[in-house]
């Protein structure tokens, strides 16, 4: 069975002066959040970004699968926190998302570190988000048991 999601996106202007709005189509959960060059490049100022939308999109995905990998051991998740870092930079080729970077905490009665740990690398490796990245953008995870 697929599922499709879906978002809009307007533009005015050009590149550099243009702004922006994105919102969440399919749920209405977000609408209309302003987006600029200037808030991808520079300081967001309270304007979103693709990168900052592609970071919740991968924290998001990351706590599932982690809490789904963690509860088939045994171990159901009590709490995750999950932060993820995209980094974009200026390549030869232009702009490019270049590392997405998840840093996850969590409270899991009945995991060892290297259990957790062991569950974060697997759901780096294999959360949908992820899979969408893989092969372009760097992956990397920080796992902490315990708070």
């Amino acid at each position: 069975m697929a599922t499709t999601r879906r978002a809009t996106a307007t533009w005015s202007g050009d590149l550099l002066s243009g702004r922006g709005s994105v919102t969440a189509a399919t749920t209405g959960i977000f609408r209309e959040q302003p987006t600029t060059w200037a808030a991808r490049t520079e300081e967001p100022e309270g304007t979103t970004s693709p990168e900052e939308l592609l970071a919740a999109a991968h924290a998001s995905c990351f706590s599932m699968a982690c809490s789904n990998i963690l509860a088939k051991a045994g171990t159901p998740v009590t709490r995750l926190d999950v932060e993820v870092a995209v980094t974009a930079e200026k390549r030869e080729a232009g702009w490019t998302v270049a590392s997405s970077h998840v840093t996850v905490r969590g409270t899991v009665p009945g995991a060892t570190q290297e259990s957790f740990a062991a569950a974060a690398a697997q759901a780096k490796d294999g959360c949908p988000i992820s899979r969408a990245l893989k092969g372009n953008v760097e992956l990397s995870v920080e796992a902490t048991l315990g708070g």
